[in-house]
């Protein structure tokens, strides 16, 4: 991987259809295999395989009802996520964070320029996200950043292989919610 500085602001753009085989090698990177264990938000132990593939994150790019953000430093891809609306409700998802990068603060500015984002555009009242329930670690740190545990499962998506091949038999994913401030009108 290249040498990504560590210092500056990350810059926020709405990615194109000519980022999206790095989008996947960046949510690949984050999630699966051996590289993604320099972060802390590996999936590894629990899902082998692919995460995402061009086609999943080409549809968020291209689709009208949805941003997908690319957080870049110098110029260069180091986080992204997806935004969907969803009336009055935001979905987040397909966050990441390069692994080497975890850990210093980034992917909590990521959130709140996310949240910031889905606000100003959509008057989003609420953001939701699903996260797989054994991810505890994760879990405890978006409820750290206001979100709430809803108790709601989605079972995951056994034998469809473009989302991995899961490790154990008790995957769930556990909806998340926090309600965003909108300023009056």
């Amino acid at each position: 991987m290249e040498n990504v500085k560590e210092t500056g602001e990350p810059t926020f753009r709405v990615a194109a259809p000519d980022d999206i085989h790095a989008l996947v090698a960046l949510l690949e990177s984050a999630y699966r295999g051996d590289s993604s264990r320099a972060g802390w938000t590996t999936e590894a132990d629990l899902l082998e395989g692919q995460r995402t593939d061009p086609e999943g994150v080409g549809a968020v790019v291209t689709d009208a009802g949805s941003i997908m953000l690319a957080v870049e430093r110098a110029g260069e891809l180091v986080g992204c996520c997806q935004l969907e609306r969803r009336g009055d409700v935001a979905y987040f998802g397909m966050f990441a964070v390069r692994p080497e990068l975890q850990g210093a603060g980034l992917g909590k500015v990521v959130l709140q320029e996310a949240e910031r984002t889905v606000v100003a555009e959509w008057g989003s009242r609420e953001m939701q996200m699903t996260v797989i329930r054994q991810r505890e670690d994760l879990i405890a740190w978006y409820e750290r950043r206001g979100y709430t545990r809803t108790g709601k499962l989605t079972p995951f998506p056994y034998g469809d292989e473009r989302f991995g091949i899961p490790q154990r038999g008790d995957l769930a994913f556990e909806l998340l919610v926090k309600t965003l401030d909108v300023p009056p009108s």
